[in-house]
């Protein structure tokens, strides 16, 4: 009655597990009043107006687990495991014996037992996924629908008719009447039935009607909306005379009312009685009133007035309006901010500010590159200063807003180097002012652990930028290049997921594929050229250093030889001749082959060694 949250459920696995359907069970296992419609027990305005509390909630989830939650204790009563692989798309209780019914993405209807928890039965109930499921009246039939729609008997689990259902998947199935209009055969309670269902992208809802012959297939009449069925409600109709009632919200937040008399085939799409909006007055500052989107409508008991939910999904409004059918078009006036500025002021004054030491630092949001894991070690030594003894010089500004760590490009490590943290400030600021001086003086780092954690802090909607600043400096010197793609790959490495996101990155970065294409191409020829230049080199330095060893050696052992063979006596001469001669034919030995040299040299000086004992005995 007075809009507020009466209670609220959070899964524990709400993260990996999330919530995609619900159903309340009937209330005491005993069927709900024949007027409601079993196909209502899923509209949660109406909580209020059942007159036994409803109190088990099933709640399907995102890995085909099924949740029993009780409202009245507050805590999960079970869970249902073991009955779908994927994604449970909707979940219906029987109105008697306390049988859940499910389908889901894996193609598959599953019955449980609920007070076991156990699964009853399982079948194929379509070649895709089943995404709508609804339970006849007398409890005896189950419609199913992916795309085609299809009744079967809940006896034998076999289809007892087929319908050609949409295009799209089907979001919402339900029967419009409760007892067959013709009672010709009522032998199987289903025949003469109208059931109502709408898809997703579809802005037609569909009738169909159950005949006794199983080849008719198609809708006997349809009701245009302005935009997809949101949310579907609907008044059953008990008599033939009685018109059914029908109230669809669209995705436009726009409400679509009809009211109609099922009486066969019709071959245009009815369009609706009433429409009913809501806007803001305008009459404030901003003069132009502001739609408010309707989020769900239901029918209340009495089949004549209407609860509307509307607003904001967080905070929604709900409220009861009388209907007047006679004007096609309603257009309520709510000054729904008002409403909701009020709750969020009180809510904040209740909130205690705490009492923050004058020493603690403050981190803002929206700075890019603070963290609070990182502390820079300068930010500490200016906090000692600020103990300083009373008599000693004040601080100046630029040291206070040191301290405060607002001027990140002034934050220093012993070493001299900026941060990382500060990099990626430095980083982002150089590409929004588009400076060159902070972009260079980033961009020539070489350390790899530096130029990881800085690709790491910046921002998303930064790297973009920071691909086309590299881009630009490869086209540059070969030394620039070289430290440019060190930045390329880490950006590369760690941002490629959010680069992956992007609809138009071939042609963002089609100038980077062309410069690395180029450059490919010409790295065979240059190794070849690398190749032989690297041979030429090699050959050149080993002749230049066979030349300079022949000629230390020739010059000593001339030299050598003349003097010791003229100061020879006139009896060794021959002697002295003979070794010439040897020597003369060793030395043309020596100047083609440079390897043997030096043993020449020893053998000349040993011959002369042995020249001198001679000479001696000679004399004597």
């Amino acid at each position: 009655a007075n809009s507020r949250l009466q209670h609220e459920y959070v899964p524990s696995a709400h993260l990996s597990a999330a919530c995609t359907c619900l159903a309340w069970a009937p209330p005491g296992g005993r069927p709900p009043p024949s007027k409601d419609g079993p196909q209502r027990k899923k509209r949660k305005s109406e909580v209020a107006e059942v007159n036994t509390q409803l109190d088990i909630l099933a709640i399907g989830t995102a890995v085909g687990s099924i949740l029993l939650y009780s409202t009245v204790k507050g805590e999960l009563q079970s869970k249902l495991d073991g009955g779908h692989d994927s994604k449970v798309n909707c979940v219906r209780w029987h109105q008697d014996n306390c049988c859940l019914y499910s389908c889901s993405e894996d193609k598959h209807i599953v019955e449980w037992n609920t007070q076991t928890c156990k699964l009853k039965c399982k079948w194929k109930g379509d070649s895709s996924s089943v995404t709508s499921l609804c339970i006849s009246p007398d409890g005896k039939m189950l419609l199913s629908a992916g795309r085609t729609i299809k009744l079967w008997d809940l006896e034998t689990k076999e289809v007892y008719r087929h319908f050609t259902g949409h295009a799209t998947s089907v979001s919402s199935l339900m029967f419009t009447t409760v007892k067959p209009v013709n009672e010709n055969n009522p032998s199987d309670g289903i025949t003469g039935l109208y059931f109502l269902s709408g898809a997703i992208h579809d802005r037609l809802l569909s009738v169909w009607y159950i005949r006794s012959d199983a080849k008719e297939k198609n809708a006997v009449m349809a009701f245009s909306v302005t935009d997809e069925p949101t949310f579907v409600d609907l008044t059953t109709s008990e008599v033939k005379e009685e018109p059914v009632k029908l109230a669809v919200v669209c995705r436009d937040g726009q409400l679509h009312l009809f009211e109609h008399i099922l009486n066969g085939y019709c071959k245009k799409p009815l369009t609706s009685n009433c429409t009913i909006q809501i806007a803001t007055p305008g009459n404030d500052e901003d003069s132009t009133p502001k739609p408010v989107p309707i989020l769900a409508a239901a029918f209340c008991t009495d089949k004549q007035s209407l609860l509307l939910v509307y607003g904001n999904t967080l905070q929604p409004i709900i409220e009861k309006v009388s209907l007047n059918t006679t004007e096609s078009h309603i257009c309520l006036i709510r000054d729904i901010q008002k409403v909701l500025s009020l709750k969020t002021d009180v809510a904040v004054t209740k909130v205690k500010t705490p009492v923050v030491n004058s020493d603690s630092k403050v981190l803002v949001p929206g700075i890019p590159g603070h963290s609070t894991t990182i502390k820079t070690p300068s930010s500490g030594k200016e906090k000692k200063k600020t103990k300083r003894k009373p008599g000693e010089t004040e601080e100046s500004i630029e040291e206070r807003l040191g301290a405060l760590d607002i001027d990140v490009t002034k934050v220093k490590t012993p070493g001299g180097l900026p941060q990382t943290d500060s990099f990626a400030v430095l980083l982002v600021q150089g590409l929004e002012s588009n400076d060159a001086e902070i972009l260079n003086r980033v961009l020539n780092t070489k350390k790899e652990t530096v130029i990881k954690n800085t690709v790491a802090r910046i921002p998303i909607h930064a790297v973009i930028p920071l691909l086309h600043e590299l881009t630009k400096r490869l086209q540059g010197n070969p030394y620039s290049a070289s430290l440019m793609v060190r930045w390329l790959k880490s950006v590369f490495s760690l941002h490629a997921s959010y680069l992956s996101t992007l609809p138009d990155l071939i042609p963002q970065l089609g100038m980077l594929y062309q410069l690395m294409e180029s450059r490919v191409k010409t790295l065979q020829k240059l190794s070849r050229l690398h190749g032989r230049l690297f041979i030429l080199a090699s050959q050149v330095a080993a002749s230049e250093a066979g030349q300079d060893v022949t000629e230390v050696n020739q010059t000593a052992k001339v030299v050598y030889e003349d003097e010791s063979s003229e100061e020879e006596g006139s009896d060794d001469e021959m002697i002295a001749d003979k070794e010439s001669e040897e020597n003369w034919d060793e030395d043309e030995e020596k100047e083609e082959q440079s390897d043997e040299q030096e043993m020449a040299v020893e053998k000349e000086i040993n011959g002369d060694s042995d020249l001198e004992p001679e000479n001696e005995s000679e004399e004597e």
